[in-house]
């Protein structure tokens, strides 16, 4: 390594010695007082180290070199303690010393992964999504990695968006809740902490809603669409405490989110007061050339920068035009300033002035490579997001003293399907992967005969396989089916048209559904697919997303009954693409539909029943609850009250399982359409075989707000509905009114 001049070492030692008296915002002015501008530009220059790339990289020479001159604030793709400690210590050899931020794109685990977040959040479970992303921080901080580009809280309603397998689903309610609890799991007791990484709430905003579903797409909405359903989640994760936000590719409205000042300055650095930094997503600053809204890349770089854009990633347009706008008066270097000093207090945060290696350890990193109590929280989260969709006849759980079971489809003996879109391919053999086969095997008694034929490929149109699947089916007491998606046909870049069954698996189902035996379709999958001829004939269906590192136990334990589900759907089920969006939480239109099937002059399509194929909210057990009638402890109630609603819920079935009940409200009069439901709370209750528990909800007027026509966030007194359920069609409800 080159030798550093004695003076500069002795003048950095001074100054780290006399920063340590400071507070944090003293220490941020103290650096930035030394720093050129060219070293301040750098600082918002965020370079990928191309180990695995999520975008167009551009070659422009020798990074490292960059590096020691101190244009260079962050790398992204730059993983394991080793890789990261040799590049921080290039930084060390800059003039300011400046320590560089690795970032990854941590979406659902690192070393151990855990189902993708769409499954996750059909656990309904906070406290389990928040250890999930407790554990994937954990394993990443030890492998050198500062920061997670994580959790994605876009509210989807569209499946053939690829990326809605990355979020919570389509309520704002609901993803609120688990976008907090995804940044307190990434932070854990604050920045600072070796096993902490800065979340990055992305993508700002509305993206989820691009038009067609289909990604980088334009976003068309009223403002108060987006604030009373697309923001909830980013205030949500900002009132968390989260470190950083990015924004997204889309246009709202006809500006670029990169360059869109109303999102950025006035709400989430105005409004919400949010004093962390905004980083571009990749090359998004670029790319508002391709958008028709700036004219090079020197206009790009002032739009971003001055609608609230702190960190440029991978476009470079700040690194080669920032100074020439400064010096010809075009940008304030207030601004430029604004932006390094957030960057620069969250590396003071996150400890590393004090010790630019902290998150350095090799015996740390080696610590989290398999670690046993890793996997068995990744397999617990797992059965808590399968959900069962159907089980006529009781089909299931499995008996594990089953004679001979046969095991079809493409993707029962699958391994890296198994982990789905945004998980690490790790080339060493410390991380296993348990497939559903392994996972049935070890599951079932010694004297079971497993059979298996594989059908089909995942996306091949050749029926050659359909004999030997048949064949396989004849011999069997039992079928059980794993069709789906590959892993690769959902996440970024990865919008459908077609969102069903691909390839000839669903004929594939059809055959063994034809040969009369017991059959158990499970579905694997980054989105809700379609499958209509398979939920109506398969007496038994099993969705069980991409579940990650421990999938095949997992599926096992929920097949032989050593796991009840319990997972409901975060996103409702379309029968169809050309029933697109569709929503629960809706308006109700001057033209309702009396029911699912009238078609006479209302809303509604002449060749398809009006509601979903499986609405939100919904998922089955092996037991059964039934639930009593609302009691309210009060009919009328006023502004300044609160009431409480109670229902009994009962287990009539022969297993313990647990429920997730569902409170939903209806403003049945508002000075603007309200819809039909919106739900406003849950709870997780565990009931034994016969047992019953009174299940109560209270809410005051700040659950009955909403965005009037003036963007004003107020309640309007007059008639409500409260609605309680396992789903939100199959509920109970009673009125009340607010005066």
């Amino acid at each position: 390594m080159k030798k550093i001049p004695f003076t500069l070492l002795f003048l950095g030692s001074l100054f780290y010695a006399s920063a340590q008296k400071k507070s944090t915002d003293q220490k941020v002015d103290s650096v930035l007082r030394m720093m050129t501008l060219t070293e301040k530009i750098g600082q918002l220059n965020q370079y990928s180290g191309g180990d695995d790339d999520t975008g167009p990289t551009t070659k422009d020479g020798d990074k490292h070199n960059q590096i020691k001159k101190g244009m260079v604030g962050s790398l992204l793709n730059v993983t394991g303690a080793k890789a990261t400690r040799a590049l921080q210590e290039i930084a060390m050899q800059s003039r300011m010393k400046i320590p560089l931020l690795f970032g990854q794109d941590v979406i659902h685990g690192y070393r151990t992964t855990f189902p993708i977040p769409l499954a996750e959040a059909a656990s309904w479970d906070l406290p389990a999504i928040e250890r999930s992303a407790r554990i994937a921080a954990t394993e990443a901080s030890a492998a050198g990695i500062h920061w997670t580009f994580a959790p994605m809280v876009d509210i989807a309603r569209d499946p053939r968006w690829g990326r809605i397998m990355e979020g919570a689903g389509e309520d704002p309610y609901l993803g609120s809740l688990i976008a907090a609890a995804r940044v307190k799991g990434f932070q854990g007791n604050g920045l600072g902490n070796t096993n902490a990484v800065m979340a990055c709430v992305k993508h700002f905003a509305a993206y989820g809603a691009a038009v067609g579903g289909r990604d980088y797409n334009s976003v068309d909405m009223s403002l108060r669409q987006l604030h009373e359903i697309y923001l909830p989640p980013f205030k949500a994760a900002a009132e968390a405490g989260a470190a950083t936000f990015m924004n997204s590719f889309n246009d709202l409205n006809g500006t670029p989110a990169t360059g869109n000042k109303y999102l950025q300055r006035n709400i989430l650095k105005g409004e919400w007061k949010f004093s962390g930094f905004v980083v571009s997503d990749w090359g998004s600053i670029g790319e508002m050339l391709n958008h028709g809204n700036v004219r090079d890349s020197a206009d790009a770089a002032f739009t971003a920068l001055t609608a609230g854009s702190d960190m440029d990633m991978e476009s470079r347009c700040y690194k080669n035009n920032l100074a020439t706008l400064v010096k010809d008066k075009k940008i304030k270097i207030e601004l430029i300033d604004d932006a390094v000093k957030r960057i620069l207090r969250k590396k003071f945060e996150m400890g590393l002035f004090d010790d630019p290696y902290k998150f350095c350890n090799e015996q740390r990193e080696n610590e989290q490579r398999n670690n046993i109590q890793n996997l068995l929280a990744a397999k617990i989260m797992a059965e808590k997001s399968i959900v069962l969709l159907k089980n006529e006849n009781n089909i299931l759980p499995l008996s594990k003293n089953i004679k001979t079971i046969a095991c079809i489809g493409p993707l029962i003996k699958a391994v890296r399907e198994n982990l789905g879109f945004w998980s690490f391919q790790w080339q060493d053999d410390t991380v296993k992967i348990v497939t559903v086969w392994e996972g049935i095997k070890n599951k079932v008694s010694a004297g079971t005969n497993m059979l298996y034929a594989k059908g089909c490929g995942i996306k091949d149109s050749s029926r050659a396989g359909f004999a030997e699947a048949i064949a396989a089916a004849v011999k069997a007491d039992v079928v059980v089916m794993n069709v789906g998606e590959a892993g690769d046909m959902s996440g970024e870049a990865k919008s459908r048209s077609n969102i069903g069954l691909p390839g000839v698996q669903e004929e594939l189902v059809k055959a063994i559904i034809a040969t009369g035996k017991p059959v158990v379709v499970m579905i694997s999958a980054g989105r809700p697919l379609i499958f209509n001829y398979t939920a109506d004939n398969a007496p038994a269906i099993i969705y069980n997303w991409w579940l990650g590192t421990q999938a095949g136990n997992a599926v096992a334990d929920v097949l032989f009954g050593d796991y009840n589900p319990s997972a409901k759907l975060p996103v409702s089920f379309p029968r169809t693409e050309g029933q697109i969006p569709v929503y629960y939480n809706h308006f109700n239109t001057g033209r309702p539909a009396a029911n699912d099937s009238d078609v006479n002059y209302v809303s509604a399509y002449t060749d398809l029943l009006n509601s979903p194929k499986y609405p939100f909210g919904y998922g089955l057990s092996y037991t059964n609850f039934a639930y009593s009638n609302i009691s309210l402890d009060k009919n009328i109630m006023a502004a300044t009250e609160k009431i409480s609603a109670t229902i009994t819920i009962t287990n009539t079935g022969n297993f313990a399982g647990e429920e997730t009940v569902q409170l939903y409200i209806r403003d049945m009069v508002g000075s603007v359409i309200r819809p039909v439901k919106e739900l406003k709370g849950f709870q997780k209750v565990f009931l034994q075989k016969g047992e019953s528990k009174n299940v109560s909800f209270t809410f005051s007027t700040a659950d009955l707000r909403f965005y009037n026509d003036q963007l004003q966030y107020n309640y309007e007194p007059g008639n409500f509905k409260i609605f309680i359920g396992g789903n939100s069609v199959d509920v109970k409800e009673k009125e009340f009114i607010l005066k």
